[in-house]
């Protein structure tokens, strides 16, 4: 990220992104949280990714260099909150689950971002309170510095599926596991299969947003089975993996 905009006020409000369309990079002196009413989210720093269908939010702390991406039609919405007003305490990119009040809220309050009345103002407070309350999220995707470790991320963020031991990949980048696995833990912060199901989630909800049917997400990503994949992502979302599909929302809609 060489090109940094600096918008000092974090704004808040909706807008629409098309499919694969991004925000560049850019900074703000206020805390945003960003959600995704419709399509999958993702915010990229240095530090890495984190991704956020609709049913989690992100944080993103003041000051931090920021880029968004959507994945399906994204029905983006914003909302700016001064750098005083820190109800978690969060200093980094953090993904939030978002109950249904929650996202009832977010949706109010981008809805007309320029009301300033006394209601408005007990609408603003009662999201707060409803953030304070929001457990954390671990959907994140960290950026790895070192240059083995690099080269093993890369081979697995241009396959998911490949499905080879860690002894296995160290031998095509010329390390051992014994390496690699320390590098995972002090770099990353996470082990070797911690690392490598995230990002197979990741590309899951990617590949959902573009409306790929759940067995060939399962499959390109690397699990043995749709009920396989299907487990996990009951497991890590709280429902299954159709609630994100385009064409199914719409058909269970109208």
């Amino acid at each position: 990220m060489t090109e940094i905009r600096h918008e000092p006020v974090a704004p808040t409000r909706t807008q629409w992104l098309a499919p694969g369309a991004a925000i560049d990079a850019h900074r703000h002196d206020d805390h945003q949280i960003v959600y995704a009413g419709r399509g999958v989210l993702a915010v990229t720093t240095s530090a890495g990714s984190w991704v956020a269908p609709g049913t989690r939010a992100i944080w993103v702390p003041a000051g931090t260099v920021h880029a968004h991406q959507a994945h399906g039609a994204l029905e983006l919405r914003l909302l700016g909150l001064p750098a005083s007003d820190n109800p978690l305490g969060l200093d980094q990119p953090t993904v939030l689950e978002v109950g249904p009040l929650l996202r009832e809220l977010i949706l109010a309050y981008t809805q007309a971002p320029d009301d300033d009345t006394p209601e408005r103002g007990r609408l603003r407070a009662v999201l707060l309170d409803q953030l304070k309350a929001s457990p954390q999220q671990p959907l994140h995707l960290p950026t790895p510095t070192a240059p083995l470790l690099r080269a093993v991320c890369e081979i697995l963020r241009e396959n998911p599926a490949d499905d080879r031991t860690l002894a296995a990949l160290g031998r095509e980048v010329g390390a051992s596991d014994r390496t690699l696995s320390r590098l995972f833990k002090s770099d990353l912060g996470m082990s070797f299969p911690q690392w490598r199901t995230q990002l197979r989630l990741y590309r899951a909800l990617v590949l959902l947003a573009e409306d790929t049917p759940v067995t060939a997400v399962a499959h390109r990503c690397g699990w043995s089975s749709a009920s396989a994949f299907i487990d996990v992502f009951r497991r890590t979302f709280g429902h299954t993996p159709g609630t994100h599909q385009p064409r199914r929302r719409a058909s269970s809609t109208g």
